[in-house]
């Protein structure tokens, strides 16, 4: 992880200070990195005394996210020309307004800064701070409350620390390049922050329909590409049966990555009678940024996910036919 240049956090800054009020918005279906980050720019504005809206399209199907739901809108406020003229647009751990899901409202005209750390994001300009490299966007965002504000109080540091934990699989994702991370960490845990507790947070509280759900989806899974590539996949009735409540995607790709051979996993959700979502997990050196983006996706390297027009039986022939080129 690259630490934030002092261009960067001026940039950042003088952004905050032009702006009479703001909205902060994440990527639809947000996770912890996403909600850790709308949080960790609010509490910034907050000590700025600057105003702000909070918007997510949701659903905020995840356990671990469900409580903050009602922190978040999903209507620009209305407001006239002066008023939008005078509001700044921060975009967090996303790059792409199409990302953001259906917000009602308008988001063009907005002056806008974007806060992300996807790889496939092409962004560029002072009113952007990209780094690929950190394993969440949150890390980022700490940088820049760190810098403006100082020293986060224990609710501030929960909030930060949990998009952390989150994003890297509590710290599972990491190799020998990410000490700053740590370094990160650590300073949140001297402001008050329980690890423990916030482990507990992101393992616990599961609904009991998920556990049947990722059964089926363990004796559905099937090995391609000489046993490296494992694929499994939800239907509509499987979703209406059991994935009302969520599902615990994150369980079964652990799963099948700690097994001898497998190094990526493809998860396939029939969304709508001609719509599908896809997640892609992989370790070490297969790339699945690459593969979700010919798909219309995109992430990180070792994760990532596309929305995709079709259905499972012709999508999932066409996705594995890719991976066969890098596995």
């Amino acid at each position: 992880m690259l630490l934030l240049t002092k261009d960067q956090i001026d940039s950042f800054s003088s952004f905050v200070e032009k702006h009479a009020s703001f909205i902060v918005v994440g990527h639809k279906e947000p996770d912890g990195d996403c909600i850790s980050c709308c949080l960790g720019v609010s509490h910034i504005l907050r000590h700025k005394n600057k105003p702000f809206t909070m918007l997510n399209a949701g659903p905020f199907k995840r356990a671990e996210i469900k409580k903050y739901a009602s922190m978040f809108q999903s209507k620009i406020p209305s407001m006239t020309q002066g008023e939008k003229a005078s509001t700044g647009l921060i975009i967090v751990d996303c790059s792409e307004i199409l990302r953001l899901g259906e917000i009602e409202g308008d988001f063009n005209g907005f002056d806008t800064f974007i806060i992300d750390h996807h790889k496939t994001s092409d962004v560029k300009g002072p009113n952007a701070i990209i780094d690929a490299s950190s394993p969440a966007a949150s890390c980022l965002v700490q940088q820049l409350f760190e810098a403006i504000v100082g020293k986060p109080n224990p609710e501030e540091a929960h909030d930060l620390f949990f998009g952390m934990a989150t994003d890297t699989g509590f710290f599972h994702y990491l190799n020998e390049k990410d000490s700053e991370v740590f370094k990160c960490a650590s300073r949140l845990t001297e402001s008050g922050v329980n690890p423990r507790e916030i482990y507990q947070e992101m393992t616990g509280g599961k609904p009991w329909n998920t556990r049947k759900l990722l059964a089926i989806m363990l004796e559905r899974a099937e090995r391609h590409c000489n046993g490296k590539l494992v694929v499994t996949y939800e239907t509509q009735m499987d979703t209406r049966q059991y994935g009302q409540e969520g599902r615990d995607s994150d369980a079964l790709y652990s799963l099948m990555l700690s097994t001898e051979g497998v190094e990526a996993v493809l998860f396939l959700r029939q969304e709508s009678d001609f719509k599908c979502t896809a997640g892609f997990r992989s370790l070490k050196d297969c790339d699945v940024s690459g593969i979700a983006s010919k798909f219309g996706g995109g992430g990180h390297k070792n994760a990532s996910g596309a929305s995709i027009e079709g259905r499972i039986e012709t999508i999932l022939p066409q996705i594995i036919k890719e991976f066969s080129k890098v596995l």
